[in-house]
């Protein structure tokens, strides 16, 4: 069967390898739309029968919904008519899978899966989110905003379910001294007060006690932000999460646009910088729907959270600081006092402090992400993360005393890892399961409260995406278990045992589970193959169905160079460098060949691997590179993803060295197995990759000659604090870090030649990043460089003219320098 399985899709790979033409620069920068857009967003239909997604219409940004009815393979493209009885993504089903209810275009729809009937159950301006079942399956809960309402399927009727109000409760204000004089002095508004005050309570009564009412506000106080709320499926808690009202998000830029509509020019808000403000700490709150009771859930208990994981970081600084002689400010006041508030102080420091926290939230609507409940309502777990990115807890909840229990603690001395924070409830609804790093790479594992954790996934691979099967019995799972670079659908049974291999892809890039969990839709892909859609039995060797090729005929028509995976030795580690290397098809190991590497972006991304790269233009570019005679190395250096904690960490306090000496050790590779001249290599790369281009020209001006910093942080104290803070702490905790990892720190060591491009409107890395170095070089009165801006790009370029000019001058200036 895993022959057939393969042999389906090798027809793909052969049309791929249609050897007719070589590809030019102007079409390989050209729109993609040459290509044929890739699938993207697959999901079931309720019933299971079809299945729905996206693609791109050619020379257009709209994206079409797809329908491709799996009994006749029949694809139509739904249109609005048909629209109004398509199932929206996401379904979450009842526990008995007779119902499922989804949000489509803001609103919610509840569809019986037997009779197919569609029912919707709003349509309001606001957009509701995040629909699911209550406990005994008889309403539907969904949210507006912060709050939850209630569809009753049998009535027909919806309503609030939990209301929360960041404000201060109006009925709850105490009379001050004046108005407790006047109830004193005249008995007639002490009447008019206890009438008040009757039909008040008398109101509450029935409105307590009459399910038809809508209840009652929660009043949380008005010094607080709600960041997000999530709703028990039995209806007795709501979860808040708040931050601080008046928390000051820090001092932000202005981003100048010069080319635009109105001819004049205009700004934008940039982001806020690195350490110029934390993210804002957050709480939990527990509301008890029923008694109307809220308590706050303290997060004092929580094991390791007093600790100072910075300490060595802080004193290693401090150190260097009086090293340099740094200026030490006098005390103030008298010997005496100056004695006391050193005692006062180091009272103070020694007292342990909490360390501030936030939810692991979606981030998309405010909500879900880092809160899961059972599907009876009955247990809450909780996944926290601290803002100084050491540690990761999941707790549950004991409601009957509001308190949180810690059921799991990752931590990490350089950075928790953004990805593989996946967690939930097995149907038992008593059992938790969670993926973590703690074992170096990314696993599974399952454990009750009371329990030991037990790892149901073993081994020197990453584990994402875990998709609990309907009936409760399997764990699907994507990993790269047969080698880093090639990824397919896995299954491991809830209780553990055997790792079983679904699918043979080695370029699969996301699943999803039928309804009846007897099916799976697998987005694929391959080095020159954009992602297409198939479908398979939800078992092991089951051959797929292909249901698309998108792929134009121009595309097809083309001849490409497939890349070679190839295992690096590594002068500084036991794993060797994973690497794409493509050789000309003439290659002659008698001649001596120029050099180019490539640099992936984003520092954590994996760029050596079975699948249609993100970094497809790239990829046609290498291509004509070797018809000019070049060898190219496409590198997943130290940082990548996919190749465990250890590498993913070793550049923490140190961007840009480890990674550089692997870089170099590519190079010495090229020389060993490729011919490649030593004296005649460039590199270039965009982003993260971008930065490395500069601190190899600068840290390495012996092995690159010639480099292109495309869109490049110069100075990390100006990106932003989600990424940066992980790897680097904050500039004003760890200057060390930042010294030593920031480009323009090390300018000076220019020598060859350089290219620096970048979108002027930007708002990842700003455009006065590179600014900033092109001043640097003008004043240490560095030669052979060169800056070219593109008004009206941001980060990731869109136009097409854009492209072709930023590689025409990336090809020029390694034709001048390496040939």
């Amino acid at each position: 069967m895993q022959r057939a399985l393969v042999a389906s899709f090798a027809t793909l790979l052969t049309l791929a390898a249609a050897s007719t033409r070589a590809v030019t620069l102007d079409q390989a920068m050209a729109d993609p739309d040459w290509i044929g857009s890739p699938v993207q967003q697959p999901y079931w239909s309720v019933d299971g029968r079809s299945l729905y997604y996206r693609l791109k219409r050619n020379a257009s940004p709209v994206r079409d919904l797809h329908r491709v009815d799996l009994a006749d393979g029949r694809d139509t493209v739904v249109d609005p008519a048909a629209m109004a009885n398509a199932d929206g993504p996401d379904a979450r089903f009842d526990r008995s899978r007779s119902r499922a209810a989804f949000v489509r275009n803001g609103d919610v729809f509840l569809r019986d899966v037997a009779s197919g009937r569609l029912t919707q159950v709003t349509r309001t301006p606001q957009a509701e989110a995040s629909p699911q079942f209550s406990a005994d399956g008889r309403s539907v809960q969904y949210r507006a905003g912060a709050d939850w309402f209630v569809y009753d399927i049998a009535a027909g009727v919806s309503g609030p379910a939990a209301l929360v109000r960041a404000e201060k409760d109006p009925e709850a204000k105490k009379p001050d001294d004046l108005a407790q004089q006047q109830l004193r002095y005249f008995s007639t508004l002490r009447k008019l007060k206890a009438d008040r005050e009757a039909q008040k309570k008398h109101a509450d009564e029935f409105t307590g006690g009459d399910p038809t009412r809508a209840p009652l506000p929660f009043y949380i106080g008005d010094d607080v932000k709600i960041e997000a709320t999530s709703l028990a499926p039995d209806g007795r808690h709501l979860l808040v999460v708040t931050s601080p009202k008046s928390y000051d998000a820090g001092r932000s830029g202005k981003l100048q646009r010069f080319v635009t509509e109105s001819g004049y020019e205009e700004q934008e808000d940039e982001r806020t910088r690195v350490g110029r403000n934390d993210p804002a700490p957050q709480s939990l709150l527990l509301l008890d729907l029923g008694a109307r009771k809220q308590e706050a859930l303290a997060l004092e208990d929580l094991p390791g959270i007093h600790d100072d994981p910075l300490k060595a970081v802080r004193e290693e600084n401090e150190k260097l600081k009086r090293e340099r002689g740094a200026e030490v400010k006098p005390e103030a006041g008298s010997p005496d006092k100056k004695k006391d508030a050193k005692k006062a102080e180091k009272k103070k420091n020694d007292e342990p402090k909490a360390r501030a926290v936030r939810i692991v939230a979606d981030g998309e609507d405010g909500g879900g992400g880092g809160i899961a409940w059972s599907e009876d309502g009955a247990s809450l777990a909780i996944q926290i993360r601290a803002i100084d990115n050491k540690d990761r807890w999941i707790a549950t909840v004991d409601f009957d005393r509001a308190k949180l229990t810690a059921q799991h603690r990752l931590t990490d001395p350089a950075w928790i890892n953004w990805d593989f924070n996946d967690f939930g409830w097995l149907k038992d609804g008593r059992t938790l399961w969670y993926l973590s790093e703690e074992g170096g790479w990314s696993q599974l594992y399952a454990k009750t409260a009371s329990g030991k954790a037990n790892a149901l996934t073993h081994g020197r691979f990453e584990v994402s995406a875990p998709a609990l099967s309907p009936d409760g019995r399997w764990f699907y799972l994507r990993a790269n278990v047969e080698a880093p670079y090639a990824y397919d659908v896995y299954r491991v049974a809830v209780g553990g045992g055997e790792l079983e291999r679904v699918t043979a892809y080695k370029g699969m890039q996301q699943f999803a589970l039928s309804p009846d969990g007897r099916q799976l839709a697998v987005l694929h892909s391959s080095s020159y193959v954009p992602a297409q859609v198939a479908v398979a039995a939800a078992e092991p060797g089951a051959a797929p169905r292909e249901l698309t090729d998108t792929r134009t005929a121009d595309y097809k028509a083309m001849s490409w160079l497939a890349p070679e995976i190839v295992a690096v030795p590594s002068s500084h580690t036991k794993q060797p460098i994973y690497a794409k290397f493509y050789k000309p098809r003439d290659f002659d190991a008698s001649k001596k060949y120029p050099a180019v590497l490539f640099v992936h972006g984003a520092g954590y991304l994996q760029n050596v691997h079975l699948g249609f790269p993100a970094y497809f233009r790239e990829q046609m570019f290498h291509n004509l590179l070797t018809e000019r005679g070049y060898v190219v190395l496409d590198m997943d250096y130290r940082a990548s993803e996919g190749y465990g904690r250890d590498w993913r960490t070793a550049i923490y306090r140190q961007m840009g060295h480890p990674e550089l000496e692997d870089l170099i050790d590519g190079v010495h590779w090229l020389e060993k197995n490729a011919s490649a001249d030593p004296q005649r290599v460039g590199l270039y790369g965009g982003s993260y990759g971008g930065f490395m281009a500069l601190m190899a020209m600068f840290r390495a001006p012996e092995v690159f000659k010639a480099g292109a910093a495309l869109r490049p942080v110069t100075d990390w104290a100006q990106y932003n604090h989600e990424y940066t803070s992980n790897i680097l702490n904050t500039p004003q905790l760890d200057p060390i870090a930042y010294e030593r990892s920031s480009p323009i720190e090390f300018a000076d060591g220019l020598r060859g030649a350089l290219l620096i491009a970048h979108g002027m409107i930007d708002d990842n890395v700003l455009f006065e990043d590179s600014v900033r170095l092109y001043q640097k070089l003008i004043e240490l009165k560095k030669d052979n460089f060169e800056l070219a801006g593109y008004p009206l790009e941001r980060h990731g370029f869109v136009h097409a003219d854009a492209w072709l000019d930023e590689y025409k001058r990336i090809l020029k200036l390694f034709e001048a320098n390496l040939k």
